[in-house]
């Protein structure tokens, strides 16, 4: 509405009662504002870009050579003729566990109790701290670190058979990072892609 401004509450306040440096504020906030908004655009429009032309050249050696470049998966690094610059396409996976995961923490209690009496007795807190819900998730990482124990039990190997069986992947993301690299030093240098870090990479 001309002639007003909207304030925090919703309010209209006349332009009038409106002091000049918050007229300031407003307006340096609003134009930064829209700029910022334009590059987030800009950078997620590039990014499916890069995602789309890496996609196409896999495709392409995948016909020339009849395998996939870097795995199923679809990590991938790219590098320029000269060796300088690099490009790599990589992808996180989000897991969780399912209703297996209960069954591997009651198999594990039970070897736990029953080597209670042995050189076993600290496992429990492990077990007790790989299976800790914090902020109402378990911590994957934690869990999956089980697996690494070199445990000679039927009952503990049927528990980890339980766990591989619980993850699932639930999310999927393709990530797109550049580098500058010396061929000398073959030392790497990322090239930012967000505000907090970018610099001039010339």
């Amino acid at each position: 509405m001309d002639g007003y401004m909207i304030d925090s509450r919703g309010a209209l306040i006349p332009m009038a009662n409106v002091k000049p440096e918050h007229m300031m504020e407003d307006e340096l906030v609003r134009g930064l504002h829209a700029r910022a908004t334009a590059l987030s655009r800009e950078l997620a429009e590039f990014r499916e870009l890069a995602l789309g032309e890496v996609g196409a050249f896999r495709d392409l050696i995948s016909e020339r050579y009849g395998a996939v470049r870097g795995g199923a998966k679809g990590n991938v690094t790219l590098t320029s003729y000269d060796g300088r610059l690099q490009m790599q396409v990589a992808v996180g996976e989000t897991l969780a566990f399912g209703a297996e995961l209960q069954a591997a923490k009651d198999l594990i209690d039970a070897c736990v109790t029953r080597w209670s009496e042995g050189a076993n007795a600290n496992l429990q807190v492990l077990v007790d701290d790989a299976f800790r819900v914090s902020k109402g998730r378990i911590d994957t990482a934690r869990v999956l670190g089980l697996r690494r124990l070199a445990i000679e039990d039927a009952d503990w190997k049927r528990a980890m058979d339980a766990i591989a069986d619980a993850v699932k992947v639930v999310a999927s993301k393709s990530y797109v990072r550049f580098y500058l690299r010396d061929p000398a030093s073959d030392e790497r240098v990322a090239i930012p892609l967000d505000i907090a870090n970018a610099r001039d990479a010339s």
